[in-house]
C-alpha cells in the first residue's frame, strides 16, 4: 500500500509540475478542467447519486468551465487585458466563496447538516468547485513558482500536522469527523506554515512583507481555513458512508481527498490578490 502511494504521488506530483510549467494557457485552463470535472463527478457520490447522474454532473461542469472560457477568455489569461477584467469576473465566484468558507462551512459542521441530495447540494457543490478551478487557473498568471508556492502552504500544513500529530497528538481536533487530527497536529501544522511564510516574505507583496503582524494573521487564517476544507469533506465522506470520494488516485482516495483543503484556500488568495493587483 505505501509503495502504491509512493508511487502514485510521484506521478501525481510530476505530471503537475509539468503541466503548470509547459502547458499553454488554454491546456492550462483543459487541465484544471480536467480536475474539476473529476472532483464534480466525486461530489455527485457524496451527494449518494446514481452513475447516470455523477456522470452528468461532470459533463455539466465541463460545459459551464468552457463556457466561461468562451465568454470571459481574457479573464482567465487566453487573451490580452487579464489585469482590466479578472476582477470582474473573480469577484461573482470569490466573494461567495469566501462567505460560504468562512461563515457557512463553521456553521455547517456545528450542526452536522446532511449534504442534500437535490439542487442545494448540486449549488454547494459548484460553490466548492468551481471558484477552486477558477482560482487554479488564475493564479497561474501571477507565475508557476507563485502558484507553487501558494499550494505550498497546504502542502506544508498538511505534512507538519502529520508529523506533529503522530508525535505529539493527545487531543481530538474533531474525533467524531475526522478521529486522527488533533489540536497539536494542528498547532504544528500552523507553526510550519508560519516558518515557511515568513522565510519568504522578502518575495511577497510590499503589503505583507513590510508588515509582519499582518503576514503572521494571514498565515495563521490560511492554515485555518485549509483545516475547515479537510474537516468538511471528512464530515461529508462519513455523512455518506465513504472512506474515500473515489478510488481514481491509487493509495490517495480521490481528486477531492487531495484538494480538499486546496478548494477552501485557493479562492481566499485569489480574491486578496486580485484586489491587490
Amino acid at each position: 500500500m505505501l509503495k502504491t502511494r509512493i508511487i502514485t504521488a510521484l506521478v501525481m506530483l510530476s505530471a503537475f509540475f509539468l503541466a503548470i510549467f509547459y502547458l499553454s494557457p488554454l491546456a492550462w485552463v483543459l487541465f484544471a478542467t480536467l480536475i474539476a470535472t473529476v472532483a464534480a463527478w466525486e461530489w455527485g457520490a457524496l451527494m449518494a447519486l446514481g452513475s447516470a447522474s455523477r456522470l452528468g454532473l461532470g459533463v455539466a461542469l465541463v460545459f459551464i468551465c468552457l463556457g466561461v472560457a468562451v465568454l470571459e477568455p481574457a479573464a482567465l489569461g487566453l487573451d490580452a487585458g487579464f489585469a482590466e477584467v479578472a476582477w470582474r469576473l473573480g469577484r461573482w465566484f470569490y466573494l461567495p466563496a469566501a462567505a460560504f468558507w468562512l461563515l457557512g462551512v463553521p456553521l455547517w459542521m456545528r450542526r452536522r447538516w446532511p449534504l442534500p441530495q437535490s439542487a442545494p447540494g448540486l449549488a454547494i457543490g459548484l460553490l466548492l468547485i468551481l471558484p477552486a478551478w477558477l482560482a487554479l487557473v488564475q493564479l497561474r498568471q501571477a507565475g508557476a513558482l507563485t502558484l507553487i508556492a501558494i499550494m505550498t502552504v497546504v502542502w506544508v500544513a498538511d505534512i507538519a500536522a502529520y508529523f506533529f500529530g503522530r508525535t505529539l497528538g493527545r487531543h481530538k481536533l474533531a474525533s467524531s469527523i475526522s478521529p486522527g487530527k488533533t489540536w497539536e497536529g494542528a498547532l504544528g501544522g500552523g507553526l510550519a506554515v508560519i516558518a515557511y511564510g515568513f522565510s519568504l516574505a522578502p518575495k511577497l507583496p510590499a503589503v505583507l512583507a513590510d508588515n509582519f503582524a499582518l503576514l503572521f494573521l494571514v498565515l495563521v487564517m490560511l492554515t485555518a481555513i485549509g483545516i475547515i476544507g479537510d474537516l468538511f469533506e471528512s464530515l461529508l465522506k462519513r455523512q455518506a458512508g465513504l472512506k474515500d470520494s473515489s478510488n481514481v488516485l491509487p493509495g490517495h482516495g480521490g481528486v477531492l481527498d487531495r484538494i480538499d483543503s486546496l478548494t477552501s484556500t485557493l479562492p481566499l488568495v485569489a480574491l486578496v490578490w486580485l484586489i491587490t493587483l
